[in-house]
């Protein structure tokens, strides 16, 4: 019988990292016996390179060149080398997986991944919905398509606001001067809408979960912060237990039926104790190796329910693990790289 075999998307490993590196190794954890392909963006990638953590390598089409052209792709690596389950890792990535995930279960492919309504659902611009639907508090917003409205902001919202893109990046702003500029970058690198949320002072708290589709929690792990990076990244974490949390976190999953992996942010306001969902990243974080630490590998979890597999809920994760992550330098063969870069594809022997 053939190992497993999974493909991961999301290798980068630089100071903002993807979660696909992390995600690996989770799966080589629970399956040392498992096979993984990597599908990276960038013969650059340093998860390209490391050792035990991908077997077959294959350079993909960036997502902003169409669901079809993904397709094609996957075509040629599923002729190659087969896959059984895969795991995308990148918010841009999704739209595309789910316009192709018909086809990709025609060819054996398997994933688990939030459907359509519920990725917009989770969108900064409907996030407010959540509240007015399910009586989950969110922090209020404004999703701007261009930027006529800025200059009334102000007294509309009170300042300091968050200026987010509609995939990544948080800027806050004290300023509709500042508001704009914002706006500006985040619309040229990510497009429109551009959400300015509400800023809620207090202890942001982050927790990785796994949704089972019917509103019910498979496992989460919640964290705190301990390092940043100069772009507010975590560069270190602790996990943490606390039983309001824990509803909150059942209360939202259950809400919103979610399918698959996420990582829902919440802060917990400084000036009256209320939990704030700021937003819900529908797919692991690069923090997530911290759940195999604490007792619950989500990411094996998801591919057991790619699989079509009953996964038990896991148990509650202790308080008190750590991470520290660390940076070093990836030796690399330049042959290696050469054969990604002119064959678009990296074999380990």
């Amino acid at each position: 019988m053939n190992p497993l075999r999974i493909a991961v998307t999301g290798l980068n490993a630089t100071d903002n990292p993807a979660p696909g590196v992390p995600v690996i190794r989770a799966l080589r954890a629970a399956s040392p016996s498992c096979e993984i392909v990597g599908l990276a963006y960038d013969a650059l990638d340093p998860g390209n390179y490391m050792s035990e953590i991908a077997d077959h390598v294959y350079l993909m089409p960036f997502p902003s060149h169409g669901a079809e052209m993904l397709l094609d792709r996957l075509r040629y690596v599923q002729e190659r080398t087969p896959l059984d389950v895969l795991l995308p890792t990148l918010d841009a990535e999704l739209p595309a997986y789910l316009k192709i995930q018909g086809a990709l279960r025609e060819m054996g492919i398997r994933m688990f991944l939030p459907s359509e309504e519920q990725l917009k659902l989770r969108s900064k611009a409907r996030l407010h919905e959540l509240r007015d639907k399910y009586g989950i508090e969110v922090p209020s917003a404004v999703a701007l398509s261009d930027s006529s409205p800025i200059h009334k902001l102000d007294r509309e919202m009170k300042f300091p606001v968050m200026v987010k893109g509609q995939f990544y990046d948080a800027h806050i702003a004290y300023s509709p001067m500042e508001v704009e500029a914002h706006f500006q970058r985040l619309r040229s690198k990510w497009g429109v809408p551009v959400v300015v949320q509400e800023f809620v002072s207090g202890e942001e708290l982050d927790i990785v979960a796994v949704g089972d589709g019917q509103g019910g929690l498979v496992g989460s792990v919640a964290m705190r912060k301990m390092q940043l990076t100069d772009k507010g990244k975590a560069w270190g974490g602790i996990t943490i237990h606390d039983a309001r949390l824990a509803a909150f976190v059942e209360k939202t999953m259950a809400a919103i039926r979610w399918r698959g992996p996420c990582e829902l942010e919440v802060m917990k306001s400084h000036d009256n104790g209320k939990l704030y969902l700021l937003e819900i990243n529908p797919r692991f974080p690069a923090w997530v190796y911290l759940s195999v630490a604490a007792g619950c590998n989500l990411p094996w979890a998801a591919v057991q329910l790619a699989l079509g597999e009953k996964v038990p809920p896991m148990p509650v994760a202790p308080a008190g693990v750590m991470f520290l992550r660390h940076s070093f330098d990836q030796i690399c063969d330049f042959s290696d790289y050469k054969a990604l870069t002119t064959q678009g594809e990296l074999h380990c022997s």
